[in-house]
């Protein structure tokens, strides 16, 4: 992809190319995907990013009843809300201000971004879309939330430095949220919010989340502090812009009362520095503060934390290929585990020596659904703290602590066929999905089911006996098709073509298309994100329409 087609402006770039990444951009599309327009309308709040008459970036959130956000199609999003009194941003959006947004569900820890622009604000807040993309799970804290008798909140205050009451907060805080701008914006900075603003094709602001232990955002003085740059989805939205513009944003909810903590401010980014308490940060970034915005109460939303509920024993650990290793779990307490949809996650907390703070970690459960136990199945990344800390340390008898599964990358309802398109460790989801679909025609239900696989080679490939297995009893089910297709793209002289893999080379959406498994299939894909970029746009250009194709991303680029 060249810079010319790239969504990434030059400060993104920037901040990849320093970083050693070169990640796929063909998830950021210029409109909603069915999916993306679905969770909106859910949520019962979303963060904004922009900035006020000065130039200064600022992050709020938006809050009504579930609905209150609505997309009339694909490119347009509507929020039936608007600034409180006191904000920052009170007076800043109007037609033609650049936005960044961030819809956040934290009981399930999806989210989902967009950048456009106002179109009008008038009763409604309504950008048309220039941006839209998903987003990792990793560090959201799951918290629930309900909605209390709404009360005149007090007036905001403000300075600008903070006061002891806010620096203990700020430590306190395990969540924020960070708003910044790209270049096209830094220029009109000092200019008057109504005098014009440099247009671009590339997004103005940017709105995202950060998230990590209780203390990871340090205060270091009445006007400065500093946070940790944990490894995420590679694209560098936010560090990206802050080469261009140094000015940012950021945002402390208090999730007890009610109450925002706004700041607005200048940063530095330390890329190599020479001290780092923390060893998960890769970066930190300094912000010096100009001005603080407290409004107390300023929603009738409160969250509470979910404490870890469940306490699992590890009962059986087995190595499933050259770098996969599966956990076998059990309630240790011995009553029945909650039950999970086939795709879904479980999220775990580690206590892994070293680290500062539990280590969270998400991973798709590979078992049955019908099983009494959980699966996981773990690829040892060569600098994964999880993976190693699972794979060198845990041991057949010991306890981990998790959340129940989550997560909304299930079967699709209904009958349609199923294409079930996986790329090494993404297979885990697709296991489960298997066994579910079997299990389905077992019961009368049948589907239709291809389980296509794409890995290196015999050594890479898991779970090579267990598909086999479960496709032979797929296919003995009355009027049910299950077949598999195993792409081996580097096979080994021992490696056996038509026992152990189908196909040599990579998988492509022609492959796909060819299985012609009718207009109403669904294709469900797990792996790499440049796979799964490369496989949803080929399916799409092939006439597949994009609410048939479903996906979920794995590893540091998820």
């Amino acid at each position: 992809m060249t810079p010319e087609t790239t969504p990434f402006h030059a400060g993104e770039r920037e901040a990849q190319r320093r970083a050693g990444v070169a990640p796929s951009g063909r998830f950021i599309r210029d409109h909603m995907p069915e999916q993306h327009r679905d969770f909106f309308a859910e949520l019962p709040f979303i963060v904004l990013a922009a900035g006020d008459a000065q130039g200064r970036p600022w992050v709020t959130l938006l809050a009504g009843e579930p609905g209150f956000i609505d997309t009339p199609n694909a490119r347009t999003l509507s929020v039936a809300a608007a600034p409180g009194r006191g904000d920052p941003l009170a007076t800043a959006l109007e037609e033609g201000a650049e936005v960044g947004l961030l819809g956040i569900e934290l009981t399930t820890r999806r989210r989902n971004r967009l950048n456009g622009v106002v179109r009008a604000a008038q009763g409604r807040l309504v950008v048309a879309v220039q941006q839209s993309f998903g987003n990792c799970p990793q560090y959201i804290r799951e918290r629930a939330w309900h909605r209390v008798e709404p009360a005149p909140a007090p007036a905001a205050i403000v300075s600008s430095r903070l006061d002891a009451g806010q620096r203990a907060r700020i430590t306190a805080a395990d969540t924020f949220f960070i708003g910044s701008a790209c270049g096209s914006v830094a220029a009109a900075t000092d200019s008057a919010h109504d005098s014009g603003r440099e247009q671009s094709t590339k997004r103005g602001y940017d709105a995202s989340h950060r998230g990590g232990e209780p203390g990871f955002v340090q205060v270091t003085g009445a006007g400065t502090l500093r946070f940790p740059d944990y490894p995420g989805n590679n694209f560098f939205n936010t560090l990206g812009n802050l080469i261009q513009n140094p000015r940012v944003g950021l945002l402390f909810v208090d999730f007890e009362t009610g109450g925002l903590l706004q700041i607005s401010g200048r940063a530095r980014i330390e890329w190599q520095p020479a001290h780092s308490e923390d060893p998960s940060a890769q970066r930190w970034v300094e912000v010096s503060i100009e001005r603080v915005v407290e409004r107390p109460e300023a929603l009738d939303l409160r969250w509470q934390r979910e404490t870890p509920a469940l306490q699992l024993e590890v009962v059986d650990k087995r190595r499933e290929s050259d770098l996969v290793t599966s956990f076998r779990l059990a309630s240790a307490d011995g009553g029945a585990l909650p039950p999970f949809r086939a795709g879904q996650h479980l999220p775990l907390e580690l206590s892994v020596p070293g680290q500062s703070g539990r280590v969270r970690r998400s991973y798709s459960l590979s078992g049955s659904p019908g099983d009494e136990t959980y699966r996981i199945s773990v690829k040892r990344e060569a600098h994964g703290i999880a993976s190693r800390f699972l794979h060198d340390r845990v041991a057949v008898g010991d306890c981990l602590t998790a959340h129940a599964p989550a997560g909304d990358f299930v079967l699709p309802a209904g009958q349609g066929p199923l294409v079930l398109i996986s790329a090494g460790v993404g297979i885990t989801p697709m296991l489960a999905m298997l066994y579910a679909a079997v299990a389905e025609g077992a019961c009368g239900a049948a589907r239709d089911v291809w389980f296509v696989h794409a890995t290196r080679n015999g050594d890479s490939h898991a779970f090579w006996a267990e598909v086999d297995a479960a496709i032979q009893a797929g296919a003995r089910s009355a009027g049910h098709r299950a077949e598999r297709r195993v792409f081996y793209s580097a096979p080994l002289a021992s490696d056996i073509r038509g026992r152990d893999y189908d196909a040599e080379g990579r998988m492509t959406a022609k492959d796909l298309l060819a299985l012609d498994a009718g207009d109403d299939a669904h294709y469900l894909l797990c792996g790499p994100a440049g796979f799964l970029a490369d496989i949803s746009a080929g399916l799409e250009a092939g006439g597949v329409p994009a609410g048939r194709i479903a996906f979920e991303t794995f590893g540091p680029a998820a």
